[in-house]
């Protein structure tokens, strides 16, 4: 494994910042197996927004359900055992909604959001194609309407913090084989196109890439080979921000001291 992504932080900002991450568990009660919620009570981010919980709420207890300290919200998927996305919360947010209003994407449960005054943090997963082509038609499908639903919300007036696993490794500096992946699914020409439109006409900023550039940067790693071992990894997991906040990020971090996923969790402080 690579060395871990290093702070960055821009000494300008504020002593107290905001600490949010995003981490995709692949099953939330495999992760904490493998010492997540100790490292969670360790870490102790602001907010934490997971993808891929992988279990119904009623299915959790004791941790799982409420760390010390923090109050969780759940969106699950309606078939068991799939999708989900949570956010635990040290402080009680305004309001909590779920869903982006598209009835297919909504069952799967790939959307949740806590509103804090004029701020809302997101917990996202975008759909994944690896698992044939009918996946990869799905998400497609879902990619440029749910674009124009982004828009809406950078037009809003609200800050956006949208953490997730968005499924698309967006340049060649974020995915270490980008040759012999170019016709895979999360590097294809399409969906980076996707993520140039999100980062351009739709407005939006990869928060990550303010602060850390060039290449070697991932935040998932096959299970396959050694791809960990040999930091041959994607970089998929973003938080995506309203361009008021670009000058608020003050500093980055992916967690490579343990392994609790295929995923690493993805840090980033905001002056706010």
């Amino acid at each position: 494994m690579g060395d871990p992504v290093q702070s960055r932080l821009r000494p300008e900002m504020g002593t107290t910042p905001m600490k949010i991450t995003s981490f995709n568990a692949n099953g939330i009660r495999a992760a904490a197996r493998k010492g997540f919620m100790d490292w969670l009570a360790q870490e102790q981010p602001d907010v934490l927004c997971v993808q891929e919980t992988k279990a119904q709420a009623d299915q959790l207890g004791g941790d799982l359900l409420r760390p010390d300290g923090y109050e969780s919200y759940f969106c699950d998927a309606e078939k068991k055992g799939y999708s989900g996305v949570a956010i635990y919360t040290r402080t009680a947010p305004d309001s909590v909604s779920r869903g982006v209003g598209f009835e297919d994407i909504d069952r799967e449960g790939r959307w949740i959001e806590a509103r804090y005054g004029d701020l809302t943090v997101v917990s996202f997963y975008m759909p994944s194609g690896t698992s044939g082509d009918h996946r990869q038609e799905f998400k497609y499908a879902f990619m440029d309407p749910f674009l124009d639903y982004l828009k809406g919300l950078h037009d809003s007036g609200r800050e956006y913090i949208i953490c997730g696993d968005w499924n698309i490794a967006h340049t060649r500096d974020d995915i270490r084989n980008w040759r012999s992946n170019q016709k895979n699914s999360g590097f294809l020409p399409e969906e980076r196109a996707w993520m140039d439109r999100l980062f351009g006409e739709a407005g939006f900023v990869d928060a990550f890439r303010e602060i850390i550039e060039g290449p070697d940067h991932y935040t998932w790693w096959s299970y396959r080979g050694r791809a960990w071992d040999n930091n041959t990894g994607w970089r998929i997991d973003y938080q995506v921000v309203t361009p008021g906040l670009r000058e608020r990020i003050r500093d980055v971090r992916v967690y490579t001291g343990a392994r609790f996923s295929d995923h690493a969790p993805l840090t980033i402080e905001y002056d706010l």
